[in-house]
């Protein structure tokens, strides 16, 4: 198949990743891939690194002259890429493609829901996810739902796909583990808790400093340890490193900084913690660290409460229940034992190719839905 992946994000966040990752999937299975990105973004550099073919449109104009130049620009494209698939990763610029499919029905459009915003329910949004393109795919239930109860989008064509992690990159090596763990002087009588995510007030670092600082201090486990695998983003790091100091735990935490190799410091967890106060609609930093067989506890945030049973979450912006789940998963033999069989179960089925075939089926559904 000829596909068009329409990434225009200007950061490299989850929904960037997900188009990217399944582009470069897309690419490896031998289709013919085209990026579309907005110049001198993280994605478009990616796109380039990862060796997919990249081309630059500005598609999140609101100049109404430049909108109607896009359309025309948009139009040639396809008759020169000529694309049995159009995916849209972001909402700027899709009535667009939806009007182009309408006009020339000539390739299959396909939504994919990657954020956390829910679209608003209006005529305009119903008409084009219900009539206008062949597939809606949604990363979580959450937003699933949504369309298939507030939009009325048939089942034919709405789809849950939450992504998928590179096997052969993210998986348990015990030899690194204990290389790792011996680097960062963890011995093996340390509990180490760790969060892997930019340093954004979003990812809930603040929260986990506080519940792992309660645990160290008022219920006296000593033996605990905090891996932060982050760097500045949105937050700097000096920000981080004075709530470490607020709460007493600076000397008990390592903060990884950019990282070569993000696995490594993964095997270095015993327990892995999601503390997004929200987002992660689509949980890549979740499924790295369970695809790497270290048990996991979450906020019930986004996508969470598919990938993790409820008595593995805790509402977010709660210091005390993450505490206190970190505590059970630290003196529960059979509750620790259960969040590992957890992480194997989940990561069963959302391999690469997991990903890869879900995908595939949808789009040729979706061309089928075209032909017809």
């Amino acid at each position: 198949m000829k596909i068009i992946q329409v990434i225009n994000v200007r950061w490299f966040n989850a929904t960037a990743w997900y188009g990217l990752y399944l582009g470069k999937l897309l690419q490896t299975a031998g289709h013919d891939v085209l990026v579309l990105t907005l110049k001198d973004t993280e994605p478009y550099h990616k796109s380039l690194k990862w060796g997919l073919e990249t081309k630059c449109i500005d598609l999140n104009t609101k100049n109404p002259i430049k909108f109607i130049s896009l359309y025309n620009e948009l139009k040639k494209l396809i008759f020169k890429f000529k694309p049995d698939i159009v995916n849209c990763h972001r909402g700027e610029a899709f009535i667009l493609w939806a009007l182009l499919q309408r006009r020339l029905k000539n390739f299959s459009l396909v939504r994919t829901r990657g954020d956390q915003r829910l679209p608003k329910k209006n005529p305009v949004n119903i008409w084009l996810h219900k009539s206008l393109c062949q597939a809606v795919v949604t990363t979580n239930s959450f937003m699933f739902n949504h369309f298939r109860q507030e939009f009325k989008i048939p089942a034919d064509k709405l789809y849950l796909i939450p992504g998928g992690v590179d096997e052969k990159k993210f998986f348990f090596d015990a030899t690194i583990k204990d290389k790792i763990r011996n680097e960062l002087e963890f011995s093996n009588e340390h509990f180490v808790v760790g969060l892997l995510g930019r340093f954004d007030r979003v990812k809930g670092q603040k929260e986990l400093i506080q519940a792992v600082a309660s645990l160290y201090h008022k219920k006296k486990i000593e033996n605990i340890r905090l891996l932060l695998i982050g760097f500045s983003s949105a937050l700097p790091e000096k920000q981080i490193r004075d709530w470490l100091r607020e709460y007493e735990i600076e000397n008990i935490t390592h903060i990884t900084g950019r990282a070569k190799n993000v696995r490594d410091y993964i095997l270095a967890l015993d327990l892995g913690v999601v503390s997004s106060l929200w987002s992660e609609a689509i949980a890549r930093a979740a499924l790295e660290i369970m695809a790497c067989q270290v048990p996991l506890i979450s906020t019930r945030v986004g996508v969470m409460p598919d990938l993790l049973p409820s008595e593995a979450l805790v509402p977010p912006g709660d210091p005390e229940e993450l505490a206190r789940l970190i505590y059970k998963a630290f003196f529960d033999h059979n509750f620790y034992t259960q969040l590992k069989k957890t992480a194997r179960k989940t990561m069963s089925n959302l391999t690469s190719q997991d990903f890869l075939q879900a995908t595939l089926d949808v789009y040729k559904k979706g061309l089928t839905a075209t032909s017809n």
